[in-house]
């Protein structure tokens, strides 16, 4: 069996351009209707420079959901109260090396491509990783 490589050098190689982010000033209903209807797991939540705040997952909107289930009014609850006020990113130069390393070692699902001036321009999961590999 041949050992399998990864075609890939940097961050830029390996991400999906473009990645598909949440207004700061989006409610958690609104959150948990764009994670639904596109299929995603996680969504970066951005200020309106364009720059990363935090990340907001279906996982976050469930356990938010559970803690208000006795409430039948529509949630109008920002998504910055329930989202991880943290991004993982890296540049799009970073090595792959490294961009595997950060995935492993973090634990975590996404991480995020951002240019010189903190705008997040891309977005790389495992699936990204895995595509990668011939």
């Amino acid at each position: 069996m041949e050992p399998m490589i990864l075609r890939a050098q940097t961050a830029a190689d390996l991400m999906t351009p473009g990645p598909v982010s949440l207004s700061a000033s989006a409610t958690v209903a609104q959150a948990a209707a764009f994670l639904t209807e596109r299929g995603f797991g996680a969504a970066v939540v951005i200020d309106e420079a364009g720059h990363p705040l935090g990340v907001v997952t279906k996982t976050d909107v469930l356990v938010h959901t559970r803690q208000r289930s006795k409430t039948v009014e529509p949630d109008n609850t920002p998504v910055t109260d329930i989202m991880t006020p943290a991004v993982i990113s890296v540049r799009p130069d970073t090595s792959v090396r490294s961009v595997v390393e950060k995935l492993l070692n973090l634990h975590v699902h996404h991480l995020f491509v951002v240019d010189a001036t903190g705008v997040v321009i891309g977005v790389i999961s495992p699936i990204d990783v895995l595509k990668k590999l011939e």
